[in-house]
């Protein structure tokens, strides 16, 4: 017997610009230890797409040098604890208003750039050798 459901897909990359998230101006204090939130990352089937995470302690954000999240992705992968900084999060948990702004923010300038049904990565997003999500705008050569 066969197993019904769908293979994973494998994002298609395609980097675009992201002028809203280096620029969000959101606290480490917006998130709290136990809050479910989503690293948005692309576009599949016409909505946003990214890796929901459970947030578990504040944790140094090297990339950035400022207060960030270490968080652990339930199903795995190749990272299963990340450290993020908090602007690269949106609230799964709860609904709030930053940021669902965010959220709408950022549709309005993806979903009409990749109307195709495909699994789109915008090419944001880096995990360094410290197991740093570090966003492109956000890396240093140095580091």
């Amino acid at each position: 017997m066969t197993d019904p459901s769908p293979p994973p897909r494998t994002p298609i990359l395609a980097p675009t610009p992201d002028p809203i998230t280096p620029d969000r101006d959101v606290t480490h204090r917006h998130f709290q230890t136990g809050e479910q939130v989503v690293v948005l990352k692309g576009v599949a089937d016409g909505d946003l797409w990214g890796n929901a995470m459970r947030i578990v302690a504040p944790s140094w954000h090297t990339p950035t040098d400022e207060d960030g999240w270490r968080l652990r992705d339930a199903t795995g992968g190749q990272q299963s604890y990340i450290t993020a900084h908090p602007r690269y999060m949106v609230h799964l948990s709860r609904r709030c208003p930053d940021c669902l702004i965010y959220l709408h923010a950022l549709e309005d300038h993806l979903l009409p750039r990749h109307p195709s049904a495909a699994l789109i990565d915008c090419g944001w997003y880096t995990t360094t050798e410290l197991n740093q999500l570090v966003h492109i705008d956000d890396a240093r050569d140095e580091r």
